[in-house]
């Protein structure tokens, strides 16, 4: 028994188109013709393979690449072995996943599941529901009463979209997903069993214990969002929950109510922002970072994976430890521990 080919080539590339495509520099014109059918790491390579090279610490890659192509700065090129048609670009790994994008478009936007296309009689529509045609909602997918699905989109295998929820065109809604209460633009990616719009975590001491303050907000998911496996989004007490343009969330990501994400930003897996948190545009978020409840994050921040924070994070500066500081400060703190327990441990060993 063979193993399945999941993901072919679009068609042949050559090193010519990819240095027009990423406008990339091929050191040797004459290797334009070289062909380029996959993509492989750089220590594995392969026949017919670009690579990527970036990062000094990666450089010593070069000389024992085997591909028929690679991407890498100018400041490597001389490195490579004969006959590897090497293309100059400032960002290889930027130019890489553009080829990628190109070369295995299946890969980088989710499609159907199953083979059906249209509306598959094994879903269930109300009556009440606008599916636009070029819409694909497969076996077993629920569309609620007043909900609408905009051309191009895909609702994957049971996956549930709530009454008057509204979904953008050319996006996906993967498999088990449900979503409710929200608002959704064009392009919008969610990936399987994430959890939209579900009720905020708000309750109030009462006489016999918590008892639940309703939520009735949205969520707002802009154009171009990708949200991960298993992700949750909370809807707003109130005010919506949103989450801006082009934001890019991971699996395992928990965003309680109210929290109004910019754009741009990203956010790495089990990562944790509690209500109305504010994030600027173009943040970045490490893998489990955790956000204390109506924190502002100011646009550009860079914030350190398990970093846990109590307090605003200006604009553009990097945060890291737990509780989260900047990143300088954390660092020099973790210096003077190291040297204080050398010093003690010094001690110590003189006593004994």
């Amino acid at each position: 028994m063979t193993d399945p080919v999941f993901f072919a080539p679009s068609r042949r590339y050559t090193a010519g188109e990819v240095a027009n495509l990423t406008g990339s520099v091929l050191v040797d014109s004459g290797q334009s013709d070289v062909s380029i059918e996959a993509l492989a790491p750089a220590n594995e390579g392969g026949e017919n393979a670009l690579v990527f090279v970036d990062g000094k610490r990666n450089s010593a890659l070069m000389p024992s690449l085997r591909a028929a192509a690679v991407l890498c700065p100018a400041e490597f090129a001389s490195k490579a072995p004969a006959g590897i048609a090497v293309l100059i670009h400032p960002r290889p790994q930027q130019a890489f996943a553009l080829v990628g994008r190109l070369l295995f478009p299946t890969a980088a936007t989710p499609g159907p599941m199953t083979s059906e296309t249209g509306v598959s009689p094994h879903a269930h529509i109300d009556p009440t529901a606008h599916v636009e045609a070029g819409a694909v909602i497969e076996a077993g997918a629920v569309i609620g009463p007043g909900a609408s699905i905009g051309s191009g989109t895909v609702i994957a295998p049971n996956a549930v979209i709530g009454q008057s929820c509204q979904i953008g065109r050319d996006g996906y809604v993967g498999p088990g997903a449900s979503i409710q209460y929200a608002l959704i633009g064009n392009r919008v990616i969610i990936h399987g069993g994430a959890r939209i719009g579900q009720d905020g975590f708000g309750f109030v001491g009462g006489a016999k214990g918590p008892e639940r303050v309703p939520q009735v907000g949205r969520v707002v998911i802009q154009d171009d969002v990708e949200i991960g496996s298993n992700t949750t989004a909370d809807r707003g007490a109130m005010s919506d929950t949103i989450i801006g343009q082009g934001t890019k969330i991971d699996n395992l990501v928990q965003i309680a109510h109210n929290v109004r994400i910019g754009r741009n930003c990203i956010i790495a897996g089990l990562s944790g922002i509690s209500g109305s948190v504010i994030v600027g545009d173009n943040v970045t978020m490490g893998g489990g970072v955790g956000l204390a409840d109506h924190l502002t994050i100011g646009s550009g921040a860079k914030l350190a994976a398990r970093s846990g924070f109590m307090s605003n994070v200006p604009a553009g500066e990097i945060w890291g430890g737990y509780p989260a500081q900047p990143m300088a400060e954390a660092m020099r703190e973790i210096a003077m521990l190291r040297k204080l327990a050398r010093t003690r441990k010094q001690g110590e060993g003189g006593n004994g």
